[in-house]
């Protein structure tokens, strides 16, 4: 009996493709539960350190933006969502309100900013909050719930009676 018969088989049994196709299933389970990958951990990151975040808020639609704002001021604490990952609560530092104002030209030909006079603009709010909480530092910049803040990263801000998206426009590391 011949090792390898004319239609390819091992001993009359086995096909050498069949071989070839279990080995390479049974190496990569042997790599995916077995090898080391380079996703980081949780470990590899450095100390925890106070982090204020800028978050700015354009065009919020609510009925009574100065009492919002109030609010927002009065309760202390927010919850925020980073990339759709709970982050938990984080301090309100601050919030400012900020104006609506439209460019006016003027008979000389320079431009003002004046108070926007359109109505609907009575139930919009625009407000820079600042934010503040642990984050872990590594050397990319702060992260907060394996998110990295940055310039840029989409936040949901959450309370008992708002849910509203804002944009880090500002992260400050605080020693």
């Amino acid at each position: 009996m011949a090792i390898l018969d004319s239609q390819g088989r091992l001993f009359g049994k086995l096909s050498l493709i069949d071989i070839a196709a279990a080995l390479i299933i049974l190496l990569v389970v042997f790599s995916i539960f077995f090898l080391p990958g380079t996703a980081g951990s949780v470990a590899q990151l450095g100390g925890t350190q106070t982090v204020e975040v800028d978050v700015g808020v354009r065009g919020l639609s609510v009925i009574d933006p100065k009492a919002f704002v109030d609010e927002l001021s009065k309760a202390g604490k927010t919850k925020i969502i980073i990339r759709n990952q709970p982050h938990g609560e984080v301090d309100i530092k601050a919030v400012r309100a900020l104006p609506r104002t439209v460019a006016t030209p003027q008979p000389d030909g320079s431009v003002r900013a004046l108070e926007d006079p359109r109505p609907e603009l009575d139930y919009t709010a625009d407000m820079i909050l600042t934010l503040s909480g642990a984050a872990q530092i590594t050397d990319d910049g702060p992260v907060m719930s394996n998110n990295k803040i940055k310039v840029g990263t989409p936040l949901e801000i959450e309370g008992k009676t708002y849910r509203f998206n804002a944009s880090v426009i500002g992260v400050r590391i605080l020693e």
